[in-house]
């Protein structure tokens, strides 16, 4: 009741959508209520006039003409409670997309790390469409059919006491089996829905990951997993509609049932004269009027129950807190010098399972601090814990002395350009995605952030140059594209501290000398860290940290490390010294192939006219 009772309140914040829906509503209510009663007098004066009586034309016309205007007022008014009761439905809905947008924003990554990204999909749509026709139909609608009935009962019973009670005596039932219906209804929904979201998971794991199940030619396994998936919410959605089915058919038949009863009833005290036929035939307009909310009370609680479920979901993100919170008089830091120290930081992802422990060093300004390991090392989330994406278990973070939960994260943020090693890219243009998080930059910066990047000569040959689109995530452009991309945004943010996380990973040998070239004149005067598999891209650093299983093992130079004869020496020979050998041995073979043509190249145009 506490997830409806948040959407009622959501609803009345619209207090004048939903005054004028209530206005409207109550004259429409009052405009429909009369007409029975003018039938039941039409009726009867058509009756003495048929029968001979002396009945003024003019009376009927009356009646006729009050009945017509009396339609008329109840169908404008009813055009505004629809047209308001959508209004409110609608401004609900945009309210509660645009809460769950911009909360999810500020979420920690934690939060992603946990919840599949169809699953927040679905909650933002199918559930907030739920929401909202509970809105237009159950809070807007059902005071109408509320007051409906309750004004129709006592109306009928004040026409005749028999009869009334006869008329309302299946109510208590329906009400009965209507509240057990409505609580198997909303476990029903929460399924359903929650079903739906592993569903759209699927779907949108499938169309993201297309070439990979091209290329594993899975197509006919991802159609029955798909399937089997549909399937399952079909037959859900068929076993929920089953049982608002047959409450609305016992509904009706419970009514029809009243119906009948009143006819048989009323037709012997018409025939014993307590009744005429004017009154009898206002009594079952008026039943007619009591079958409309009857016969609505199966839809209410239908849409009560998705409302309820979809609620849960979606006030259970809503009221999820972000576990990296900022403070409320946080400091907005300006441009620092980027003087970096991790002070005893031990981090986990979950409890009982540190990642990181006991993380002790120092990055000077316009140094360059390389950390190197085998995957599940902790290297990345170093480089994680350095923006606030997490909060550090324990021990401090901090720049220019100031720890960074001390500042806001926009302007801590703000201090730190990041390459990433998942690069995403938007569906804009090439510009669009170089200048994101400046997007005022002018075209000039854009240009030279691209040069910076090695980029500037592939864009120029497109046809669209800066404007081409990127397609969706990126798909036009090649891995090492992608990764230059990531490093020009870096650059045109021009902020003090760069992360560099595996930043050369999907780039060519040739085209990663290249980028290391221009980036050393990007990293000067700049607190520069790098997370590395590759040794290759860490050996020219001011100081090297090897990490394993969470902890620093090593430090200090290239040169240092290898006399040190450990894991980093280790790594040195895997990877390091068979690129120089086999570079060595081209070179070699190069210079002797070389002198071997300059032995037997013809010196001159005339020996080898000679020749």
């Amino acid at each position: 009741m506490e997830v409806i009772w948040r959407i009622v309140k959501m609803a009345f914040s619209r207090k004048r959508e939903m005054t004028a829906a209530y206005i409207a509503m109550i004259g429409a209510t009052t405009a429909y209520l009369f007409l029975p009663y003018l039938f039941g007098q039409a009726i009867d004066q058509i009756k003495v006039m048929l029968e001979g009586g002396n009945i003024p034309l003019q009376g009927l016309l009356v009646i006729v003409g009050v009945i017509i205007g009396l339609s008329i007022v109840r169908g404008g008014l009813s055009f505004f409670q629809n047209y308001f009761g959508e209004a409110v439905s609608q401004y609900v809905s945009y309210d509660l997309r645009n809460k769950l947008y911009d909360h999810v924003q500020h979420l920690s990554f934690g939060f992603h790390d946990r919840n599949h990204t169809g699953q927040v999909m679905s909650r933002a749509i199918t559930d907030v469409e739920n929401i909202r026709m509970f809105v237009n139909m159950g809070i807007v609608r059902t005071p109408y059919f509320m007051a409906l009935f309750v004004v129709v009962a006592v109306i009928l019973v004040r026409m005749d006491l028999q009869l009334g009670l006869a008329s309302i005596g299946f109510v208590p039932i329906i009400l009965i089996i209507s509240g057990v219906v409505r609580l198997r209804l909303r476990e029903a929904w929460l399924t359903i829905q929650d079903m739906m979201a592993d569903l759209n998971t699927i779907l949108q794991e499938n169309l993201t990951g297309q070439r990979v199940v091209k290329a594993f030619a899975s197509e006919d396994f991802e159609n029955q997993k798909y399937n089997d998936k549909s399937q399952e919410v079909s037959e859900a959605f068929i076993d929920a509609e089953k049982l608002r089915a047959a409450n609305n058919a016992f509904t009706l038949f419970a009514f029809q049932l009243g119906l009948v009863i009143i006819i048989l009833f009323g037709g012997w005290r018409v025939m014993s004269t307590d009744l005429t036929i004017g009154q009898l035939a206002s009594f079952v307009f008026y039943m007619q009027i009591l079958a409309m909310p009857v016969r609505m009370s199966g839809f209410l609680v239908n849409s009560y129950a998705r409302a309820a479920s979809g609620g849960q979901r979606l006030f259970e993100i809503l009221d999820t807190e972000s576990e990296v919170v900022e403070k409320t008089n946080a400091m907005e830091l300006g441009r620092m010098e980027g003087h970096v120290r991790f002070e005893d930081v031990s981090f986990s992802y979950e409890e009982d399972k540190p990642v990181l422990k006991g993380i002790n060093f120092e990055a000077k300004p316009g140094k360059v601090v390389a950390l190197l390991g085998p995957p599940g090392s902790g290297k990345s989330s170093v480089a994680n814990l350095l923006p606030r994406f997490y909060d550090v278990g324990s021990g401090r973070i901090t720049i220019d002395g100031i720890d960074i939960r001390d500042a806001t994260l926009k302007s801590l943020r703000q201090n730190i350009g990041i390459v990433q090693q998942d690069v995403f890219l938007f569906g804009a243009g090439l510009r669009e995605n170089i200048a994101y998080g400046r997007e005022d930059a002018p075209l000039e910066d854009v240009i030279q952030a691209a040069k910076i990047a090695q980029l500037h000569n592939f864009i120029s040959a497109l046809d669209g140059a800066y404007d081409t689109e990127v397609g969706e995530r990126g798909v036009n452009l090649s891995g090492g594209q992608r990764q230059r991309m990531s490093i020009a945004r870096a650059v045109l943010l021009d902020p003090p501290i760069l992360v560099l996380d595996d930043s050369t990973s999907s780039v060519d040998a040739n085209t990663e000398d290249l980028i290391r070239r221009a980036m050393e004149e990007v990293m000067k005067g700049r607190t520069t860290l790098i997370i590395a598999h590759r040794l290759s891209t860490v050996h020219r650093a001011d100081e090297i940290m090897v990490m394993d299983k969470g902890e620093i093992v090593e430090r200090g130079t290239h040169q240092e490390l290898l006399a040190l004869g450990g894991k980093y020496r280790e790594i040195y020979e895997l990877q390091l010294r068979p690129q120089e050998d086999v570079m060595r041995d081209i070179d070699v073979g190069e210079e002797f192939q070389g002198a071997g043509r300059s032995a037997s190249r013809p010196t001159s145009a005339k020996e080898a006219v000679t020749l």
